[in-house]
């Protein structure tokens, strides 16, 4: 993959992009602050973005906000957002679209994890870290269409949110991969989400895991 790295740490900007380009990957760009990011994306058109949330020239959310700049301009974008702190408030509105992915810098750390992760967003999948899908669940509602899921189902669901397929699921929770599609086929009737032939199911059952109405994306 050609990949453009958008971090203001020269220690872990460097250091990630030796350990994609051992990957076999290329790294086409690399930026310290939101506006190069910009230009580097634009210039390389790259076929991933990893970018830290916290870049200058503010050091609050200015690279949140550049991955919402670029979605906008190409919707099919693949981006990986890092932060070293949990903070979900623009998460949100990209996760819906795919081509996505939300990890604690720690993440980065597991690196068969991390490529992995990386390779499922490549390829139109979303992959959110569960300490943000713990945070965006939040306290169940009284009248959460969750609370007509099993404990197992549950979990299922949760993995699904992380991005991982079936036979990942089957793997982390050790079951044979019909079981898990058992499982998904269950949480998708009670979700009442049924085929439809211009929205995603499994996107809508992670909306509604992260508590969140499709209208509200929109």
């Amino acid at each position: 993959m050609r990949i453009v790295i958008g971090e203001d740490s020269a220690l872990f900007r460097e250091g990630l992009a030796r350990l994609l380009e051992d990957a076999g990957h290329e790294v086409v760009g690399t930026a310290a602050e939101a506006v190069t990011l910009l230009d580097q994306v634009a210039a390389h058109q790259p076929d991933l973005v990893i970018i830290d949330i916290r870049m200058p020239p503010d050091r609050t959310d200015d690279g949140a906000r550049a991955a919402r700049i670029i979605r906008e301009q190409d919707p099919a974008m693949p981006i990986v957002l890092l932060s070293q702190h949990l903070e979900t408030r623009h998460s949100v509105e990209l996760v819906r679209g795919g081509h996505f992915g939300y990890l604690l810098k720690d993440r980065a750390f597991d690196i068969d994890d991390f490529l992995d992760t990386l390779r499922r967003v490549a390829a139109g999948g979303s992959a959110l870290d569960p300490e943000v899908v713990t945070t965006l669940l939040g306290p169940a509602r009284h009248d959460d269409p969750l609370n007509r899921l099993t404990r197992r189902e549950r979990e299922v669901l949760a993995l699904m949110a992380e991005g991982r397929t079936n036979a990942g699921i089957a793997r982390r929770l050790v079951l044979t991969e019909r079981t898990v599609e058992t499982h998904v086929t269950s949480i998708l009737t009670k979700l009442d989400l049924y085929e439809s032939s211009d929205e995603h199911r499994r996107v809508l059952a992670v909306l509604t895991w992260l508590g969140l109405r499709p209208t509200t994306l929109s």
